[in-house]
């Protein structure tokens, strides 16, 4: 079998859709197209099954799943094997984070390491969905929760800490907030609750189950910006509350919550001398970011 037919068998699995395919594959949807033929052609057996709703796999096309993905994974290790210092440090990396990560915390490291390596693209999908490393959706992750399953390296980051904050003009307006029930007559600001891709995420009833708030989003940055505004209380991680000086914690000895940054990175790419180079710059940067933030308190 041709790699180079399998690797757009796989990208066609993995997107369900010809065009975007093609574009994770900087090639034009013809490409994609004639490439599936000849695999279809050379196997003797047709791999998809076309609908308006996009391409599935046949039967035929999810036995040869296993053995594309291996073909892959052999392709990964000889490339990290033999390439030079030069590949080593150019190419794409996508870096899949929760934006509240990725705006406070990566950024500046980012920053620092893509001016040591010019060659090199880093892009930084920052948001709260999940990504699947199995179907490359990303070459590695920053989550909050591990995953417990998967041919995945997973490495703990740091702990992370988050209180419940208010603006200043928030608190002159409202009477004081004293215990954790005032906090079910004020306006609260949180996540989406059927949007939460984390569990872990969803502060508000770990408060009082009769919480309830007044703003949802999907993104933190969004959240702190409304509790910025006085639009209500927000469960905030510390090291963003820190880099603002109108934000003030809200009963900090009641309402604490301390959580967990992991890296994840699936083990074909772990084997790459530039993930292992930036995913390790970006852990030690996260790492003394937050040991600092510890350190001032």
């Amino acid at each position: 079998m041709n790699w180079d037919d399998i690797r757009h068998f796989l990208a066609v699995a993995r997107a369900g859709r010809l065009s975007k395919a093609a574009q994770q594959l900087s090639v034009n949807q013809a490409t994609v197209g004639r490439r599936i033929s000849a695999l279809e052609s050379a196997l003797g057996s047709k791999l998809f099954d076309k609908s308006p709703q996009g391409y599935t796999l046949t039967e035929a096309g999810e036995r040869l799943i296993p053995v594309a993905e291996q073909m892959e994974s052999a392709t990964i290790s000889a490339f990290a094997e033999m390439a030079d210092e030069e590949q080593h440090f150019s190419g794409t990396i996508r870096l899949g984070a929760p934006d509240g990560v990725a705006t406070y915390l990566i950024s500046e490291g980012a920053k620092s390491f893509c001016e040591r390596h010019p060659n090199l693209e880093l892009q930084i999908v920052a948001s709260p969905r999940t990504f699947s490393l199995s179907k490359r959706e990303a070459d590695f992750t920053i989550t909050v929760s591990p995953p417990n399953q998967g041919r995945l390296k997973v490495r703990k980051i740091s702990d992370f800490h988050l209180h419940l904050y208010a603006s200043k003009s928030f608190i002159d307006a409202h009477a004081p907030i004293m215990t954790t029930n005032d906090i079910k007559h004020l306006p609260n600001v949180a996540y989406i609750p059927d949007l939460i891709t984390d569990k872990k995420l969803d502060y508000l009833p770990l408060i009082d189950d009769d919480i309830k708030a007044n703003i949802t989003s999907t993104s933190l940055h969004v959240q702190v910006n409304c509790t910025l505004a006085g639009a209500g209380l927000c469960v905030i991680p510390d090291f963003i509350a820190k880099r603002h000086a109108d934000l003030v914690p809200i009963l900090p000895e009641q309402v604490h919550f301390k959580r967990s940054f992991w890296l994840v990175v699936h083990e074909d790419y772990a084997k790459l001398e530039r993930i292992k180079a930036i995913s390790d710059y970006l852990t030690d940067h996260v790492r003394n970011h937050l040991g600092a933030l510890a350190a001032t308190k």
